[in-house]
């Protein structure tokens, strides 16, 4: 049984979103994109923020969803004073980076994208901090392999000079030697459109890994906080999309800080992505 602890408990949405996920989980529909059963959950109330981080710190809970009142100021403020840093699995030190993490779906679509909540302008470590912390999600997350993209305006090349492509392609370069499929600088349209990517990626041109990345991406790294909730938010907004999220990644336990436009669907997804990144 995963324990959640609610600052936001008396919230019609968040009370909804408990009692449907109970009655969907008791008929076990059918639990799209993620390969597990449903979730056996028990909801705590708790009165602020700071009570329910020190739930999840001392075992109380296992984790935490809030923000569908509070700012997300609010709710990283709290969590960066009750949580420590989680240790990159690569360079075995703590992050120095947080970001926000989303989950999105419609029908047979899925992607996750970051950072869309934390860092502003990310330089090229905070950069590869955040890459890693997503792929390290990701591998939980999706029944394939990830295959990252790191978005701009510019497709291998195209835009010319700029310092934002300069980060991307300093930060690729920390990736060329691992076994792991990520590429860019990539348009949107490229990353996730098989006819676009192949016509727009120019393979001659690009590091060895675009191939398997363009028109196929499933991990949607942005460039900057502007771009990453502009993203999310029109995925859910006029896409039609269900989002999970925003999870916040970098610290010791998964959290989720959610948008104050989140559904209850939004919600019943949350609480299954944060079950499988918990596992």
């Amino acid at each position: 049984m995963l324990k959640i602890v609610f600052p936001e408990f008396d919230n019609p949405i968040i009370q909804e979103a408990i009692s449907t996920h109970d009655q969907l989980r008791r008929a076990n529909q059918p639990l799209q994109h993620l390969s597990t059963s449903w979730t056996e959950i028990k909801a705590i109330p708790a009165p602020d923020l700071a009570t329910a981080c020190q739930m999840v710190r001392d075992g109380t809970a296992d984790t935490m969803i809030a923000g569908i009142e509070h700012s997300t100021r609010d709710v990283i403020l709290t969590c960066r004073d009750h949580f420590q840093m989680a240790t990159n699995p690569e360079t075995k030190q703590p992050y120095k980076t947080f970001s926000g993490l989303v989950v999105m779906r419609r029908d047979s679509e899925f992607y996750l994208l970051s950072d869309m909540a934390a860092c502003k302008h990310p330089t090229v470590d905070q950069l590869r901090e955040i890459v890693e912390q997503t792929h390290t999600s990701a591998k939980k997350l999706l029944p394939d392999r990830p295959r990252i993209a790191m978005l701009s305006f510019s497709t291998i090349g195209s835009g010319g000079k700029d310092t934002t492509i300069d980060i991307i392609q300093e930060t690729l370069t920390s990736f060329a030697e691992r076994d792991i499929f990520i590429a860019g600088e990539m348009q949107l349209d490229a990353a996730v459109n098989p006819r676009i990517g192949l016509d727009k990626s120019h393979p001659e041109n690009a590091n060895p890994k675009a191939d398997q990345v363009a028109g196929k991406a499933n991990v949607l790294i942005a460039p900057d906080l502007n771009s990453g909730n502009l993203i999310y938010k029109v995925f859910e907004q006029l896409a039609g999309f269900t989002v999970a999220g925003p999870i916040l990644q970098g610290f010791d336990r998964a959290i989720s800080d959610l948008s104050r436009g989140s559904t209850v669907a939004d919600v019943i997804w949350t609480i299954e992505v944060l079950a499988k990144l918990i596992k």
